[in-house]
């Protein structure tokens, strides 16, 4: 029994410290950029888009496709490097161990 108190209380632990993990991701800002840092994206740990800034020498209203492919790219880069951060986070905690169902 004394063995199942034991994991009980590593259980409890690691779940407090998903918990630090989980808030330190959603403080986190992650920017991504397109078109030499033209159009930039910030993005947090929990992938939420937090912000866009748009150089004006790329806005011409007559390539308005290229300007929203720079949107896009940007936005994908920071989220990309969002996934990777919180990747590095949750694996640290687990020491690289795989969690199922956590999306990590």
């Amino acid at each position: 029994m004394a063995g199942m108190g034991k994991l009980l209380k590593q259980a409890q632990q690691m779940q407090q410290k998903l918990g630090s993990v989980q808030a330190k991701l959603a403080e986190m800002e992650v920017e991504g950029t397109a078109g030499g840092e033209m159009v930039k994206a910030v993005v947090n740990g929990k992938k939420d888009l937090l912000s866009i800034s748009i150089n004006p020498e790329v806005i011409d209203p007559e390539d308005a496709g290229m300007l929203e492919d720079l949107v896009v790219a940007a936005v994908r880069q920071a989220l990309e490097k969002a996934e990777r951060t919180a990747q590095e986070e949750m694996s640290a905690l687990t020491g690289g161990m795989q969690l199922p169902g956590l999306g990590f």
